[in-house]
């Protein structure tokens, strides 16, 4: 066996040695999204996590100490007669605004699903009021709403002057003043979200319901709706988030009044912290509002997984 000389030979230059480039590093998909959920987290939750700790405690705002009070604030809240209407009123509102807005919506998504010329345009229409100002359009509002206003001169110009009222001054005429404002402003929004299910079905399921003989109500709630289904629970939990947070439109239509009849769980926070400066008590009443939206979404959410796996 013979060996082999592995002695560089005189005159010829050895080639250079190349090195492999390292393997560039892939970080997954998630990682990327690691700083923006960070900084979420601290400037949103964290701050939601401290004002649940003021929540019980008698802080006032200024204050670089606060006394903790347990339950006190929630005990006040109960007690205070303000307090519970201003709950009922928040009940009142999210349950008018989420049938009415619903309603009105779906009525609007199954007229404009038909193959109209103005469709499109109609469909800006009602759309567009979601798209606008809340504080902007409320105070137009106002302005309709006034005892010398356009409503008030139009029931005048056609001789119904006897059903003139201090609209946003009655404290029975004010809350469903408030109502209607929301309503005008969010059934748009309710309109895509069904129209966009409306979409969904298939053309030949409503065609063979009409083949056999069924009437266009019977397509609608034994078809249409079922098939809905999805679409409806999302609209109606975007209601029902809306309908108890609001705040803009009693702001700029009636602040609350009159006599607390248009006063809800939002307006109470902002008047409680920022008008009286009882920042632990407008805390309390913060945290209540965010838990009944989280317990409505959550019913909603079990109720509609419910009826799913009924129809299923």
């Amino acid at each position: 066996m013979t060996s082999q000389d592995t002695r560089p030979v005189p005159g010829v230059s050895r080639a250079p040695r190349t090195t492999q480039p390292a393997p560039p590093r892939h970080l997954p998909p998630w990682a990327w999204a690691v700083p923006a959920a960070l900084l979420v987290l601290l400037a949103r939750y964290m701050a939601a996590a401290a004002g649940g700790w003021y929540a019980f405690t008698d802080w006032n705002g200024l204050s670089p100490h606060a006394t903790f009070t347990g339950a006190e604030n929630f005990r006040q809240i109960f007690s205070d007669p303000a307090a519970r209407g201003a709950l009922l009123n928040t009940v009142k509102f999210a349950a008018c605004f989420v049938v009415l807005t619903n309603i009105i919506g779906l009525c609007l998504a199954v007229a404009l699903n038909q193959h109209l010329r103005t469709r499109f345009l109609l469909r800006t229409v009602f759309f567009a009021p979601v798209v606008m100002s809340q504080l902007a359009t409320a105070f137009i509002w106002r302005f309709l709403f006034d005892y010398s206003g356009p409503i008030n001169g139009a029931l005048d110009g056609i001789g119904l002057g006897a059903l003139k009222k201090t609209w946003l001054a009655n404290p029975t005429w004010s809350f469903w003043a408030v109502v209607i404002v929301l309503v005008w402003q969010f059934s748009g929004l309710a309109m895509v979200v069904l129209l966009a299910g409306l979409q969904g079905i298939a053309q030949e399921v409503e065609e063979a319901a009409q083949i056999d003989g069924a009437t266009s109500w019977q397509r609608l709630i034994r078809i249409t709706l079922p098939l809905l289904a999805p679409a409806l629970a999302i609209s109606i939990q975007l209601s029902v988030i809306s309908g108890l947070a609001v705040f803009d439109q009693v702001m700029a239509l009636t602040g609350g009044g009159p006599l607390g009849a248009t006063e809800t769980l939002a307006t109470q926070v902002y008047k409680q912290t920022f008008v009286f400066g009882r920042y632990g008590y407008g805390t309390a009443l913060a945290l209540l509002l965010t838990v009944l939206i989280a317990g409505a979404a959550l019913i909603q959410q079990l109720v509609t997984r419910r009826l799913e796996r009924e129809s299923a």
